[in-house]
C-alpha cells in the first residue's frame, strides 16, 4: 500500500483528496495545523471499511526549520513515502499597495517556502527509492490574474516554475512532477465570494460551473495511477473552462 502526503489535508480541497485516496487503497497522511471535525468523520469511515489508510498528523509548515525532522518521523513510522501533495496553503486577499509587510511575508513562506523545503526533504528518499510523484497545487490566477489577489498570484506562479524545473531534475529517477491549476472552487477560500460574483464566474466558464473539490480528487487520483506514468513536467488544469 503506497504511502502519500497531503498537506492542508483536514478540510477544502485537501480532505477531498485525502478521503478519494484512501478510497482507492492508498495509505495517506492527511497534515495540518489541527485536525478538523470533518477529517476526523472520514478517518473513522475509512477504518470502518477496511480498505485503504488514513492517518492525521499536526505539523505547522510554516516552521519551516522543523520540516526535516517531520519528514524523518513520518519515514521512521510510515517507510517510503510514495506519493506528496503540496496542497497547503493561503489565500490571503490584498491590495498590493495596502497589504501589511507581515502578511506578504506569510504568503511567500507558506505558499512557496514551504513546499520547496518540504519537496527537498521528502524527494531525497524518493531518489534513493526510485520511484515517487509530487503534485503541487498551483491556480489559474497564475497565469490570468486577478484583482487584489497579486502575492497569492506570485505564489502559484512559483509552484508552475518550481514543478517544470524539479520534473527534469528528478525525471531519469522515475519520479514524475505536476502541477494542478484549480479555478474558482467551492471551498473556505472562496466562501467570501457573494452569490452574485459566484454566478459571474461560472457565467464565464464554458461548462456554466464551478468545478468541485472532488474533481481535483481524481486528477490527484490519476496522477498517482498508471494513466500518469508518463505525465510529468506540466500543469494541469480544472476550471469548467473558465480559461478556455
Amino acid at each position: 500500500m503506497h504511502n502519500v502526503l497531503v498537506t492542508g489535508g483536514s478540510r477544502g480541497i485537501g480532505l477531498s483528496i485525502a478521503q478519494r485516496l484512501a478510497g482507492a487503497g492508498y495509505n495517506v497522511i492527511a497534515v495540518a495545523r489541527s485536525e478538523s471535525e470533518a477529517l476526523r468523520e472520514v478517518i473513522d469511515a475509512v477504518i470502518k471499511r477496511g480498505r485503504g489508510g488514513l492517518h492525521f498528523r499536526a505539523f505547522d509548515l510554516s516552521a519551516v526549520d522543523a520540516i526535516p525532522a517531520f519528514v524523518k518521523e513520518l519515514r521512521d513510522e510510515f517507510g517510503a513515502i510514495y506519493g506528496l501533495v503540496n496542497n497547503a496553503g493561503i489565500g490571503t486577499e490584498g491590495l498590493l499597495a495596502t497589504m501589511h509587510n507581515s502578511e506578504i511575508e506569510a504568503l511567500l513562506r507558506l505558499n512557496v517556502l514551504s513546499p520547496v523545503i518540504l519537496t527537498k526533504y521528502v524527494v531525497r528518499h524518493m531518489m534513493a527509492d526510485g520511484a515517487g510523484r509530487i503534485i503541487n497545487m498551483s491556480s489559474i490566477i497564475a497565469s490570468t490574474g486577478y484583482n487584489g489577489l497579486s502575492v497569492y498570484g506570485a505564489t502559484k506562479a512559483a509552484a508552475t516554475g518550481f514543478t517544470r524545473s524539479l520534473a527534469r531534475e528528478v525525471g531519469k529517477l522515475g519520479i514524475t512532477v505536476n502541477a494542478i491549476a484549480p479555478g474558482f472552487i467551492d471551498t473556505e477560500l472562496t466562501g467570501n465570494l457573494g452569490d452574485d460574483q459566484r454566478k459571474r464566474i461560472a457565467g464565464r466558464s464554458a461548462l456554466r460551473r464551478l468545478p468541485e473539490t472532488g474533481d481535483v480528487a481524481s486528477m490527484v487520483e490519476y496522477l498517482l495511477g498508471d494513466g500518469g506514468r508518463n505525465v510529468t513536467g506540466t500543469v494541469l488544469t480544472i476550471d469548467a473552462g473558465n480559461t478556455a
